[in-house]
């Protein structure tokens, strides 16, 4: 696929812009309407190379009652990426046969196994049957920073990410074996649920391995 990279004639606006090649509104400037001029063009979007191992844990997502399927399909695209072998839908969380998440997973849900469940902390006792550990990503006493060194990482682990504005199900926390959290600077105590999700992922996949080295 064809990306040009477009700029606006108009010399009040001067918007400089990227599209995919006949896709959209053709060539006029999206801020103004005006007539624009290639800069330059590229066959197709940068890749990332691909690994084919990650370190320990094995990785599961529980994601109780998100509200989100733009959040949920975000969730998706990262545990992709990042390796993740199922997610667990569980409450009122949205499933990729909403349009949101499919629009923003792009087609992750293809590739990464999930599960439907109606009660979400039942979804983490049955994990724990198992032999899954269950961690909360959360706030609060028992909490521990995501990053502290010394805390080990069991295998496999079941990591729950909770509802946008309630958190996690107090009975999934009671149940969990361990509650870990970002550190946070600045005014705002919380990150956006798929954000903090997809920070944990990628750390407890391949925060501790040297990817070069094995």
């Amino acid at each position: 696929m064809l990306i040009e990279t477009l700029k606006c004639k108009n010399p009040d606006c001067g918007l400089r812009f990227s599209q995919l090649s006949g896709v959209g509104r053709g060539r006029r400037c999206p801020r103004c309407r005006s007539d624009t001029f290639l800069v330059t063009s590229r066959s197709s979007a940068f890749e990332i190379p691909q690994i084919e191992k990650a370190g320990k844990p094995t990785l599961e997502i529980v994601l109780d009652n998100l509200r989100s399927g733009w959040n949920v399909g975000s969730i998706f695209r990262t545990a992709s990426g990042a390796g993740v072998r199922k997610i667990h839908l569980c409450g009122i969380t949205p499933t990729p046969e909403a349009m949101a998440v499919r629009k923003t997973s792009l087609g992750a849900e293809n590739h990464v196994a999930w599960q439907y469940y109606s009660d979400g902390y039942e979804t983490c006792i049955a994990l724990q049957k198992q032999g899954y550990h269950v961690w909360a990503l959360e706030g609060g006493e028992r909490a521990r920073s995501l990053f502290d060194t010394s805390l080990k990482l069991p295998d496999p682990l079941a990591l729950v990410l909770g509802n946008e504005l309630t958190g996690i199900d107090a009975g999934i926390m009671d149940v969990c074996e361990n509650v870990v959290y970002l550190p946070m600077m600045g005014d705002k105590k919380s990150l956006n649920v798929a954000i903090a999700g997809s920070i944990a992922m990628y750390w407890l996949r391949f925060g501790r391995i040297d990817l070069a080295g094995g």
